[in-house]
């Protein structure tokens, strides 16, 4: 898993990444009552707003952190948006993106380099 210092997590598996907020952003929200998703077959360019992620303290939008063309998007999230505070590292995923370029992926922050991230904060 790869991170990014807006706080969005990547999980790559073969040439497709699922993507989502992490547990400290999900923390910062609190608790979230909408998320609207980026529909499938749109072509997204790293660092553009992707998704959005509402909670009862903000309306936040979500970037995409690789490029890449969308071929899934959680469709559960519209129906139980609290999955992104209960489980934002799996279950609260927002959408799965066909990456353009591995080398987007491999210049993220891992675990540790993120937790550090996280210390500045």
């Amino acid at each position: 898993m790869r991170f990014t210092k807006d706080h969005e997590w990547v999980a790559l598996d073969g040439d497709v990444a699922t993507v989502g907020i992490t547990a400290y952003a999900a923390e910062q929200l609190g608790d979230v009552v909408y998320v609207e998703t980026p529909e499938p077959g749109r072509a997204l360019k790293a660092g553009e707003g992707m998704a959005v992620v509402e909670s009862v303290k903000a309306a936040s939008d979500v970037y995409a952190p690789l490029s890449g063309e969308v071929v899934e998007a959680n469709g559960d999230l519209s129906g139980a948006p609290e999955t992104v505070n209960a489980d934002p590292e799996a279950g609260g995923w927002f959408a799965r993106v066909r990456i353009a370029d591995r080398a987007e992926y491999d210049a993220l922050m891992d675990r540790a380099a993120y937790d550090a991230f996280l210390e500045t904060l």
